[in-house]
């Protein structure tokens, strides 16, 4: 019998993945979570996120079922983005599918989300995930560190200043919006931050990770 292991679908990049990132296999080494990675071809952070591109869905299903033929008993994604994709992949697969972060926001108490990019995150991308309507939402500020060097792919990264700007970031939306009792980070390249958020806002922080480790226990 093989061993079940979470398959991650990575898009096609090349920046830094620290510790905690969802790239990183020691993310998940030491939650004692076996873990298979896949990237697919062509499907940059710009295509992504940006453009939205519905041709990447299939490559994307592709991917995933050649994972599960192999054992994988979950399956996620390494862009919080790609949850336009969920019910398709979901319909198309036999194991549960997490495609993003955010489809946790409609089982938590006032969220918060932190994305990656507020501009392409729609409402339509939202309802999509399930996350409830006016759900408070701040994005890291354009520009920066951090959204330029993984939005262009680019294969360097200031961590000690991707942890500013994220943390500016999730300051910015708990003085916006005080009464958001739990901060939902879409992008899975934030959870290295998560503790620095912590201490920075005085809330309880959710990601990928945490959504990913929760669903293991419930499905092996």
């Amino acid at each position: 019998m093989r061993k079940a292991f979470l398959g991650v679908l990575m898009l096609d990049t090349r920046f830094p993945r620290p510790p905690g990132d969802i790239g990183n296999p020691a993310t998940f080494d030491a939650l004692g979570i076996p873990v298979r990675y896949l990237t697919v071809a062509g499907a940059s952070p710009m295509r992504v996120v940006r453009e939205g591109d519905p041709t990447l869905l299939a490559p994307f299903i592709a991917a995933a079922r050649m994972l599960v033929g192999q054992g994988a008993s979950l399956i996620s994604t390494s862009c919080g983005f790609l949850a336009a994709f969920q019910a398709d992949m979901a319909a198309a697969l036999d194991v549960p599918v997490v495609t993003s972060s955010l489809l946790q926001c409609a089982d938590l108490e006032s969220p918060g989300v932190l994305t990656f990019d507020a501009q392409s995150l729609t409402p339509e991308l939202m309802r999509r995930a399930g996350v409830p309507p006016g759900t408070p939402v701040q994005g890291i500020a354009p520009g920066c560190e951090f959204h330029t060097r993984l939005l262009h792919n680019h294969d360097r990264l200031d961590l000690q200043e991707a942890e500013r700007n994220v943390v500016d970031a999730a300051r910015e939306l708990v003085r916006r919006h005080p009464g958001v009792r739990t901060l939902v980070l879409e992008c899975t390249n934030m959870p290295p931050y998560r503790a620095a958020i912590e201490a920075a806002t005085g809330r309880p922080v959710r990601d990928i990770v945490t959504l990913l480790q929760a669903r293991w226990r419930g499905s092996v």
